[in-house]
Parts: C-alpha cells; sequence; structure tokens
C-alpha cells in the first residue's frame, strides 16, 4: 500500500543533512552560545523536515509522529531528573568546599607528569565501582578538572581522561544500565558479555593510558609558586578541612549498597548543603548579598546555591571561574536541548527513515569484517539520529541479532560489538544527551575535549581491529557440544 511505502535512504537522510547543515551554520555563527536556543532550534527544524516528508510523501499519520516523540521523551525523562540534581550536587560540593578541598589536596599529592594518566585510572576505578560515568564525572571528574587547571593543563586533555576513564567503568561495570542493557537486548549473559567486551576494552584503554603518560611527562610543569598560589587563595576562601571529605565517602558507601541514582545524588545534595552551613556560612551569605548573617540569609544563600549560579570573588581571576557553579538552572539550556533531540530521534523512527538508513548496513554483513564493520557505523549513525545512547543500544541490538545469528556468530560478539560503537561514542557528539551532559557538567564544550578522548574514539576502531584478526571470534559450529563457562 502506498501509505506504508518506506522512505528510500536517499530521502531518509535529508533531515539529517538539514541537521548538520543547521548546526555547522549555528555553531559558525553563535560558537559556545549555539547551545543557548541555536542549537534548539536547528534540531525542531529537522523534525518538522522529517515530519513534512513523512506525511506528505508517504502518508504517514501525525499520530504516529507524535506517540514516537511522546515515548522518546518519557524514556529520558529520568535522565532530566538527574540533570537537575547534578546541577544542584555540584553547587552544594563547590560552595561546601568538598570540591575545594579535594583540589588543595590534589593539587599536593598528584604530580603534573602523572596528572592525565593518574586522573584516566582514578575515573575509570570510580566509574567501575558506581557503574555510571554520568556520577563519576559530576563529582571527582570536576575536582579533577579544577586540579588540571590548576597544573596548567588545558581543558580538552583534562576533560578528555576524565571522559575516558569514566566511560571504560559506564561500558564493563556489571552495575552500568548501558552494559546490562547491550547484554539484554542481544539476550548475552551479562558476564559472558563482560569477558567478551574485554579483549576489545583493555587494549583501547592500555594505549589510551600510554598516550595520556607521554603527554603527562611532555607537559611543562607549573611551577610550585602558581600552585601554592592556587592553594593559599582557596584556603583563604574556603574553610578547609578534612571533615568535608564526610560527603564524597557517604555518597560513594551509597553507590556501594547499590542505592538508586537519584536518591544517591539527592543524598549526597542534601549533606553537602548540611555542611555548607555548617564550614561556609560566609560564602552562603556572601551567594545571598548580604554581609550579616542570620537565619533568612542562610537560607537564601543556601536556595541559591542549588537553583542558582554562583560567582564567588577570590581576587584571582581563573580561581573564580574554578569555583563558579551553573546550580539546576544551568542545566536548563541541555534539558532543552535533550527533549528538541528526542523530538528528532521519535520522528526519525515514526516516519520509518531511520529503519531505511540502517538496512544500508545491513547489505554488507556477509562476512565477518563487514559485519562487524557494519554494526559500528550502524552504532555511531544510530548515536547521531536519535541523539541518545540507550535508544541507539536498542535499535543496533534488535537490527542486527537475527543477522548475527544466521551467519553462525554468537550473541556475544554483537553485545560487545554494540557496546564498542554506541556507548563510547555516544559523548563525543555534541546533540547527543551524553555529550550535552558532560560538557555541560566540565564546562567544557563536546568538540574541545573530542580530539582527548582517546579511550572512546579508540574502541571502535579496535572492534573493528579485533574483527579483522578473528581473535576469539568462532562460529557456534566450531564450539564444542558440551560448553557451560556462559552460565554466569
Amino acid at each position: 500500500m502506498k501509505d506504508n511505502k518506506i522512505p528510500s535512504p536517499l530521502v531518509s537522510l535529508l533531515p539529517v543533512f538539514v541537521l548538520i547543515l543547521l548546526l555547522f551554520v549555528t555553531i559558525r555563527t553563535f560558537g559556545s552560545d549555539a547551545l543557548s536556543g541555536g542549537s534548539q532550534v536547528c534540531l525542531l527544524v529537522a523534525t518538522a523536515v522529517c515530519v513534512l516528508t513523512g506525511m506528505a510523501g508517504f502518508r504517514r499519520p501525525w499520530k504516529d509522529f507524535e506517540l514516537a516523540i511522546t515515548n522518546n521523551i518519557a524514556g529520558v525523562s529520568t535522565a532530566l531528573i538527574i540533570l537537575l540534581i547534578i546541577g544542584a550536587l555540584s553547587g552544594a560540593w563547590m560552595v561546601s568546599g568538598v570540591v575545594p578541598t579535594l583540589i588543595y589536596y590534589g593539587i599536593q599529592v598528584i604530580h603534573p607528569h602523572f596528572f592525565l594518566v593518574s586522573t584516566c585510572i582514578i575515573c575509570a576505578v570510580v566509574s567501575v565501582m558506581t557503574g555510571s560515568s554520568w556520577t563519576t564525572i559530576a563529582t571527582i571528574g570536576i575536582a579533577l578538572m579544577g586540579i588540571g587547571k590548576a597544573q596548567g593543563f588545558s581543558e580538552g586533555w583534562i576533560a578528555g581522561a576524565i571522559i575516558s576513564g569514566a566511560y571504560f567503568g559506564d561500558k564493563v561495570s556489571p552495575l552500568s544500565d548501558t552494559t546490562i542493557l547491550a547484554s539484554s537486548v542481544t539476550d548475552t549473559p551479562l558476564f559472558t558479555h563482560i569477558r567478551y567486551l574485554m579483549i576489545t576494552t583493555v587494549p583501547s584503554l592500555v594505549i589510551t593510558l600510554i598516550i595520556f603518560t607521554i603527554a603527562g611527562l611532555s607537559h611543562e610543569a607549573t611551577d610550585t609558586g602558581h600552585i601554592a598560589e592556587y592553594t593559599r587563595i582557596l584556603s583563604d576562601k574556603f574553610h578547609i578541612s578534612w571533615w568535608l571529605m564526610i560527603v564524597p565517602v557517604v555518597t560513594a558507601i551509597l553507590i556501594a549498597r547499590k542505592v538508586p541514582s537519584i536518591i544517591t545524588l539527592f543524598a549526597s545534595t542534601a549533606l553537602a548543603t548540611i555542611f555548607a552551613l555548617i564550614f561556609q556560612p560566609g560564602l552562603l551569605c556572601e551567594i545571598a548579598g548580604q554581609e550579616a548573617g542570620g537565619v533568612a540569609a542562610l537560607f537564601k544563600g543556601g536556595m541559591g546555591m542549588l537553583y542558582g549560579g554562583t560567582q564567588l570573588e577570590t581576587g584571582h581571576a581563573e580561581i573564580n571561574e574554578l569555583i563558579s557553579t551553573r546550580g539546576m538552572a544551568g542545566m536548563m539550556n541541555t534539558i532543552w536541548l535533550i527533549i528538541c533531540a528526542m523530538c528528532f530521534g521519535g520522528a526519525m523512527t515514526a516516519g520509518g527513515m531511520l529503519g531505511s538508513i540502517t538496512s544500508v548496513f545491513v547489505r554488507f554483513t556477509k562476512k565477518r569484517i563487514g559485519m562487524v564493520s557494519s554494526t559500528v557505523a550502524s552504532g555511531l549513525f544510530l548515536n547521531l539520529a536519535t541523539a541518545d545512547q540507550y535508544i541507539s543500544i536498542i535499535l543496533t541490538g534488535n537490527m542486527f541479532k537475527d543477522i548475527y545469528s544466521a551467519n553462525g556468530y554468537e550473541s556475544k560478539l554483537l553485545s560487545r560489538t554494540t557496546e564498542d560503537s554506541v556507548t563510547v561514542t555516544s559523548p563525543l557528539i555534541p546533540w547527543n544527551t551524553c555529550g550535552m551532559t558532560q560538557a555541560t557538567i566540565l564546562s567544557v564544550p563536546t568538540i574541545v575535549y573530542l580530539p582527548y578522548a582517546f579511550f572512546n574514539i579508540i574502541s571502535p576502531l579496535m572492534s573493528i581491529t579485533i574483527a579483522i584478526l578473528g581473535y576469539k571470534i568462532k562460529k557456534k559450529a566450531e564450539q564444542p557440544a558440551c560448553h557451560n563457562d556462559d552460565r554466569s
């Protein structure tokens, strides 16, 4: 029937081309301010092009588009709440003195030559334990960002090391929702998936650590006088105390006990707010714009710390920027952008355009290398088109599941390739939910840290390389008849 006609891949690419063109012009025109509204308009215009093409050219009913868009937005509702809480948490951790204390001691303990590799390892360990790249970056990542700046590293290198480590854990942790999702969608036992994932993930991380080590050793260490100045200004502005470390310790305990992310982040924010009242009452009064203390001033300052941006004056421009916060209000542009991105992804799905484009990749799945390469390309494209890693994982797994099975390959090859191509590339795309979130949390544009997120760049290439070598890739027929090690 004409009503059910599927758009050709060329027609289906029209909204994507429109989006890329508009984003290119917008970013060139507005620069870093593109996220303040320009990029959102681009996504809505591309969504309109997709809807008009589907309705006028292929008789797709508006209700299909409306339902898909609604479902997409509903699917990220939890992420939006987490973003708001992270905004409050970042303000509370900074003003309470938690982050300044971590920076104060960190720049004295971590040697500049090994800062980048240490940052990557620290974030990897924390992310494996938490199962969340977002939580890792929003807590320890912000502190490491401050330490790196104090030691003279560019923000691109620092953010690249943070994101590389954080997404290692997000990729392999049994607590990670993307790890669980990839194994579930492909019907692969979780620990079988993780063990097989190590074949591509460990070499990718090793290469990444080597690069960061070389870069760190090549870095001209900041003179001790500069570091001493940072520590002096921080100690003058904030009440630095080891007691403040109770906040990250309690947060780590909640994470270890597998308390849900929203509850953990909320509890951490509440505890940091209490510590701000105890240790930094003067700063809360400064935020409130009142010199004298009192309950009203503390309440106003505490609320401003959580929902609004703070600009504390230290007499040092770099440190002023370092300790500034955005609060919940600072997350609104990102939330707005995510909602618009979900509109675009939903329209592409409902219009049949997403399926039409991804069908092109399926044509190259006759051989092992082509099959894995097609999966990687499809996963990356879906991250670009749907702007959400969860949707991309689900679509990639469902689209290739029967193909891998028909060609005689185990499901764990598909689950690994899906993670290698989707999970780690999501923070590299400016309009993807992960790219937008990490850029907002670290205050570093995606395009700035992208060249230095080596783990995220290497992982999909490593997946294709292992496929070319054929290492540990066997067809089902080659397996022994009795094989029990996948029952984990």
